[in-house]
């Protein structure tokens, strides 16, 4: 097992890692920001080493000086978390230059997941079903021409190496194709260096589906059911559940044993995350994620599994501590993501935090490392906290979360807590009727005036 751990990371999931490490008996190093020096993280770590000014490029994407903290601490690993560094082969093989553990996947897995055509194509290879559309980059107009009328229209153009909406634009006919590939391109080019471009089969009314996976690359890889994160704005997850109300038990246990496979196959080491549109009872493959996801409580509250203790011991060389056997879907839970924004405009609110109230008793969980008098920085993303519910049934979860919203407290800046407020007591969501363009129709109609 490690000695001490440096955490690459800031914020709720900082302190989520912290907390594994210290429950597994391993000393913990924290790395901040001069922005981020009173966050809690840094407070309840065993050392602190700050490593550049409030711009992340100058301090959390500071490869060279997160390197450099490692050595002075004497830390023999490294864990990433979410975002920053987390998908970043480069510094995955740098921290194996300087023998010292990238608590992650192999570098090369990370770097065939992060490139959208390859990861297609390996998906594809392992069998793991894919929306239909380009086998790799489209360059030519003439080419896409020919690729969308072969899949029918609409299609989606989205960046090869890209996430988040940036560079994906719909063509609905064949005359927008042609400045839906220009913007695309530029859009790809300006937020990632690369202008590669890909198209798909869009498709009207999917949900967003993704499959919690563990390897140990010895053999072993395991799935612990699904998510389901349809409930977005602009591409970004604002709500996620498990299990999902669109999937059965059959579905769930195919899917969910192709993925297992495709990882034994792959020989995929630690956590990750396959990520599908799911539409009239078919799944295609999106993405996969290399990492923690930002919603990883949902899964640990309907399975009891610790997946930042599986992510640590697996890195550290253990084998699986838990088969597919052992894995059992226990009730219900909804995350809901609260972020320091107007509810309505989704305008950033940063800023000092005057009260703060979180919610407790049975089932109920708040990731956050936000307290009392903490001042939310403008430079990073504007996530408050995560609140996340557990019940039996989901309706006893949804009757949790409503309570759990209402007695929870954060004065001094604006958040999305009155947006939860309202969807919990909306008759669709209660029902389970959404899909991923539900939130921003219901927006656009008006339904937080």
């Amino acid at each position: 097992m490690f000695d001490k751990i440096l955490i690459a990371n800031r914020g709720e999931i900082a302190l989520r890692v912290l907390r594994a490490a210290k429950e597994l008996g391993i000393a913990t190093v924290a790395v901040h920001s001069t922005a981020d020096a009173e966050a809690m993280h840094v407070r309840l770590a065993d050392e602190s080493v700050c490593i550049g000014p409030p711009v992340a490029r100058e301090s959390y994407l500071n490869m060279p000086a997160l390197i450099a903290a490692c050595e002075i601490t004497g830390a023999d690993a490294v864990h990433p978390g979410y975002g920053f560094l987390s998908e970043n082969a480069r510094f995955a093989e740098m921290l194996a230059a300087h023998n010292i553990t990238f608590i992650g996947p192999k570098a090369e897995h990370i770097r065939i997941m992060g490139d959208k055509i390859e990861a297609k194509r390996t998906a594809k290879r392992l069998g793991i079903p894919c929306v239909p559309g380009s086998e790799g980059g489209v360059t030519e107009d003439a080419e896409a021409l020919r690729i969308a009328r072969d899949i029918g229209f609409p299609v989606i153009i989205k960046a090869a190496a890209g996430g988040g909406g940036r560079g994906m634009k719909v063509a609905r006919t064949e005359a927008d194709l042609v400045v839906a590939l220009q913007t695309a391109r530029t859009e790809a080019k300006a937020a990632f260096g690369d202008d590669a471009v890909y198209i798909e089969k869009y498709l009207e009314k999917p949900r967003h589906i993704e499959i919690q996976v563990l390897g140990d690359g010895k053999g072993h890889a395991i799935h612990l059911g699904e998510r389901d994160c349809s409930l977005q704005r602009r591409h970004q997850k604002v709500w996620e559940e498990g299990p999902s109300p669109a999937l059965n038990t059959a579905m769930r246990a195919e899917i969910g044993e192709t993925c297992a496979k495709a990882m034994q196959d792959l020989q995929y080491i630690g956590a990750g995350t396959i990520e599908f549109l799911y539409e009239d009872g078919k799944f295609y493959f999106i993405e996969m994620n290399t990492r923690i996801q930002v919603e990883h409580p949902v899964t640990e509250m309907i399975t009891g599994i610790d997946l930042v203790n599986e992510q640590i011991r697996i890195a550290a060389g253990a084998e699986l501590s838990i088969r597919q056997s052992d894995i059992v879907l226990e009730g219900h839970a909804i995350e809901c993501r609260v972020n320091a924004e107007h509810p309505a405009t989704f305008r950033p609110s940063p800023g000092r935090i005057q009260s703060f109230h979180t919610p407790g008793g049975l089932g109920v969980r708040v990731d956050s490392a936000a307290y009392q008098g903490y001042t939310i920085p403008p430079h990073y993303d504007s996530l408050v906290g995560k609140l996340i519910v557990h019940g039996r049934t989901r309706n006893e979860c949804l009757m949790r979360l409503r309570r759990s919203l209402d007695e929870f407290v954060v004065d001094g800046i604006d958040t999305t807590l009155p947006l939860f407020r309202t969807l919990v007591r909306n008759q669709d969501i209660q029902n389970g009727l959404y899909d991923i363009h539900w939130l921003e129709k219901f927006l656009a109609a008006g339904g937080m005036e």
